[in-house]
Order: structure tokens, then C-alpha cells, then sequence
């Protein structure tokens, strides 16, 4: 049987400085070059995934911010793509603002990833995410809410209070026509509201990605709450054991940590290819 290994990025195959360890990387180099279909889906941009996995050769279609964007390891092109409607959007950005919650809004603008956003709205932990992540996307700095109303918007994500993200999450989780993750920073422990279109999960993006390869199976890693959805769809979910608990509940089994090079010792004596 043909089987597709996809791991998560940050809080799984990534240890806690954010790093891939040269055991993990030359296990996976190691694994693929003998034929190991490998992949990732993570909440990462193709820029930061890229830079940060660069030490790991697998060519196979990347599953960025969360399964909004499948794209193309050679051409660096999107195979896939979820935009949310124009007006859809555009109510979003109202009802984050009306609750004093000024979110960065990522979208795709003549073929270049781009984020918005308002600096002097911003909190202090969305200003350093910013500088962090300059130069990966094109940033556009806004005056008002109107021109965070962008049209091929794909993600909203909001670093915040809980005092002021959870009554959020509250009103859209159940949002017929969008996917909400409320979870705390695996670094910081900041805490986080994603805002992402229906379609746009990594359960759907892997099923893709399964049949676009024409395997059988898949097998999945995980540590956080946005991993879910994945192991819902997966034949063998693992979650390592820094994970939650809500993650591991559901797991196939519970693996070494992500500072242990959890993930690439399991797949040193069980992958197969």
C-alpha cells in the first residue's frame, strides 16, 4: 500500500527554538531519498515554512495556513487556493473591529502573498510577529478599517487578550462559512484567534494531496488544536507528547516530543516505502 506521511510544523517535526534537529533532518532526507512520501501542513506562509524546512529535500506539494494554500514545492506556485466572498470578508473585519480587535488580514494580490494591517492598532505582540515576519509577505500598512477590506482574503489572525478574543470565538465558531482556531502560541503562549474559509482545513487539503499522489493511506503528527481536523481524516494519527490533551484523546497512539525528534524516530522504524 502506498502511504503519505504528513507532519505539522511548529510543536512537532519543529523543536522548541523553532528548529528542525540534524537527527530529524537527516532521518527525513535519509527516508525520502529511499521513496518516503513526506509532507507537512502547517499555519506557516510558503516563506517561512520554506526557510525554516530548508535543510529537508521532499518535493511534494507544501499545506500552508492551515490548508488555505496547497502549493506546488517546484514551481512554487498554489495548486490550491480558498479566498473567502468579498462580503464575507469584509463582515468579518467589521465584527473584529466592533470588538476592538484589529486583526492582520492576508491576502492574495497579482500573484503575491500580502498581509494588512493597522500598526498603531496593533498590540505589542502583533507588532513584534510583524517585524518578525518582514520581508516573507508583502506588508501593507492601513489607516482604517475600510482598507483592511481586502478582496482574495484567506486568513485573519488576531493576537490578543482572551478577555477580548474568546467572546470572539464564541459569536463565530460556529460560523457556517468559516473555519475558527482559538488556541494559545506553542512559543509564547500569546493567544491566538485564526479566522480561515470553510474549505480551507488541512483535513480537506491532505485528502487532496492523498489522491493527488495516488496513495492509499495516510499517517499523520500533530501537537496543537488546529491538528484536528487532520486526524479526523487520517488512517494513523500521533501526537507527540508535548501535544494537548484534546489531541491526543484522539490519537492513534502518543509519541516521543518534539525535542526528542519524536516524529523522525517513528518514522525510522515504521515508515514504509
Amino acid at each position: 500500500m502506498k502511504t503519505l506521511y504528513i507532519s505539522d510544523l511548529d510543536g512537532t517535526l519543529l523543536n522548541s527554538d523553532a528548529q528542525i534537529s540534524q537527527y530529524t533532518a537527516d532521518t527525513l532526507n535519509s527516508l525520502i531519498e529511499k521513496g518516503l512520501l513526506f509532507s507537512y501542513a502547517t499555519a506557516r506562509s510558503y516563506n517561512t515554512a520554506g526557510e525554516i524546512t530548508s535543510g529537508i529535500t521532499a518535493h511534494f506539494p507544501r499545506i500552508l495556513y492551515n490548508g488555505a494554500f496547497v502549493v506546488d514545492n517546484a514551481t512554487k506556485q498554489p495548486i490550491i487556493t480558498n479566498f473567502f466572498d468579498d462580503e464575507l470578508s469584509r463582515q468579518f473585519v467589521r465584527t473584529l473591529v466592533d470588538g476592538d480587535v484589529w486583526p492582520l488580514v492576508y491576502y492574495y494580490d497579482s500573484g503575491v502573498e500580502s498581509m494588512a494591517f493597522i500598526m498603531e492598532k496593533s498590540t505589542d505582540e502583533m507588532k513584534e510577529f510583524i517585524y518578525e515576519y518582514e520581508g516573507t509577505l508583502r506588508h501593507i500598512p492601513a489607516s482604517s478599517a475600510q482598507q483592511l477590506e481586502k478582496a482574495n482574503t484567506y486568513y485573519f489572525v488576531c493576537i490578543d487578550t482572551p478577555e477580548k478574543l474568546f467572546p470572539l470565538y464564541e459569536k463565530l465558531k460556529d460560523h457556517p462559512a468559516a473555519n475558527i482556531i482559538y488556541h494559545a502560541d506553542v512559543y509564547t503562549g500569546r493567544q491566538w484567534l485564526e479566522i480561515m474559509p470553510k474549505a480551507a482545513s488541512k483535513a480537506n487539503a491532505v485528502l487532496m494531496l492523498k489522491e493527488k499522489l495516488g496513495c492509499d493511506r495516510v499517517v499523520c503528527f500533530g501537537d496543537g488544536k488546529n491538528d484536528i481536523s487532520m486526524f479526523n481524516i487520517c488512517d494513523e494519527c500521533y501526537a507527540v507528547e508535548n501535544a494537548v490533551e484534546e489531541l491526543k484523546s484522539i490519537a492513534t497512539a502518543t509519541i516521543g516530543s518534539n525535542n526528542a525528534d519524536g516524529v523522525a524516530r517513528w518514522l525510522a522504524e515504521n515508515g514504509e516505502y
